[in-house]
């Protein structure tokens, strides 16, 4: 279609009537995924803020298919499950294609939402991949003597209290880590199974050790579908479509750009440092795939 046919389409027709085009939403998922957005870190992904813009995506008249835009390194793998749960259940209400295109990295939790879509597409330079669990901690046995704070914890039950980052670290406490490691490991690759059927082109080992690979790689082992952006491929399949983006909400201080601020305003030098160490994470986070 010519750039004057395109333009006379959007145009009123003979009637009065505007001719309408087919709509294709965006939700655009970027950050670590985590179920208690924090202001120390400035993008966040979970249910509680994807929901409405999932809602408002999925809920557009003349829908043609709904893109989702992944740049994450991964995070909570229960919130990493719901969102794409729910992705799953509205687009098989409303019976439209999803797509999902990954951006800088979609490793871990964030190619478990990609596994969500029915197509999935990345740039060549992309990072994807990752199938596999991981626990980040800190150990602070000794932080609060240091500000002669007392901790005390009073527990009923044997294991009621596992790794408590201010106590030193047991290994039986670490074996049962382990546990739950390999239990989420394997519904992992179970999901990504369930939703790239035969599209997969590898061994379990290869698939599922925790690799993350390049877009191109990925391809070949049928963890993407294709090479490909947003635009590129939307253009090609839907050139009369209307483009809207929606995101999910994000917290009010990183809204206003005061996400530093924390840890600086917290209340006990405890507290600091905790705010710290917590934004330290999510860099390390993202920090695991360079970026």
């Amino acid at each position: 279609m010519s750039v004057a046919e395109r333009l006379a389409s959007r145009l009123p027709g003979r009637l009065g009537e505007r001719v309408e085009r087919p709509v294709v939403a965006v939700v655009r998922l970027h950050g670590v995924i985590t179920p208690t957005p924090t202001p120390v870190a400035r993008a966040t992904v979970n249910l509680h803020a994807a929901e409405t813009a999932l809602t408002r995506a999925f809920g557009h008249d003349r829908l043609a298919a709904v893109a989702l835009e992944i740049n994450s390194p991964g995070g909570a793998p229960t919130q990493s499950a719901l969102i794409a749960d729910r992705v799953r259940r509205l687009a098989d209400k409303k019976k439209v294609r999803v797509l999902a295109f990954c951006e800088d990295v979609a490793a871990s939790g964030g190619y478990w939402l990609a596994c969500a879509a029915d197509e999935i597409y990345a740039h060549r330079t992309s990072l994807v991949g990752s199938i596999g669990v991981v626990t980040a901690s800190f150990g602070l046995a000794g932080l609060l003597e240091r500000f002669g704070v007392e901790r005390r914890v009073y527990a009923a039950g044997e294991h009621k209290v596992r790794l408590d980052p201010f106590r030193p670290e047991k290994p039986e406490d670490v074996a049962w880590l382990s546990g739950l490691q390999e239990d989420l490991h394997k519904q992992f690759a179970d999901w990504v199974r369930q939703r790239r059927g035969d599209r997969l082109r590898g061994s379990d080992e290869e698939l599922f050790s925790g690799e993350v690979w390049t877009g191109g790689k990925a391809a070949e082992l049928g963890l993407v579908d294709g090479i490909g952006t947003f635009r590129q491929v939307v253009e090609e399949r839907w050139p009369d479509a209307a483009v809207t983006v929606v995101e999910p909400r994000r917290p009010l201080l990183a809204r206003l750009g005061l996400g530093g601020a924390a840890a600086r305003l917290a209340s006990t030098p405890a507290d600091a440092t905790l705010a710290t160490l917590e934004a330290l994470n999510h860099r390390a986070t993202w920090s695991r795939f360079g970026l």
